[in-house]
């Protein structure tokens, strides 16, 4: 097992409970209903990809280059995609404007977890 994949993926998970509660009770009657579904849909993909991380870190052994890279993807893939998600819907209460840089940074966070799921899936081939 590699200890800085599950070192990660232990926190990114940590951080998922804490924002999932925070968007359930803290944010309720601050931002509009849409702006609570993206901040859920933050939260899924955080957990989606840190169990994604946690699996990972049984093939560390392999020392597959591949393996590495599905692991810095899906860590980018977490703080673009879901960090611009959860910036995105507080911009409400924040004032961040969606034209600033955040805007084109969810779907650069979306193709890194896309690029994760494709080196997974390669370095599975090559594996025995």
């Amino acid at each position: 097992m590699n200890k800085r994949i599950i070192l990660t993926a232990a926190f990114f998970g940590m951080i998922a409970v804490i924002l999932g509660a925070f968007g359930a009770h803290g944010l309720s009657g601050k931002i509009s209903e849409q702006s609570i579904e993206n901040w859920h849909t933050a939260v899924n993909y955080q957990f989606y990809h840190t169990l994604a991380l946690l699996f990972l870190a049984t093939f560390s052994r392999a020392k597959n280059t591949l393996i590495n890279v599905s692991y810095f993807a899906f860590t980018i893939g977490i703080l673009l995609f879901c960090g611009s998600l959860y910036l995105l819907s507080t911009r409400e209460i924040t004032g961040i404007s969606e034209t600033q840089i955040l805007g084109p940074v969810t779907p650069i966070g979306g193709v890194a977890f896309i690029l994760g799921w494709v080196t997974l899936f390669l370095a599975t081939l090559k594996g025995r």
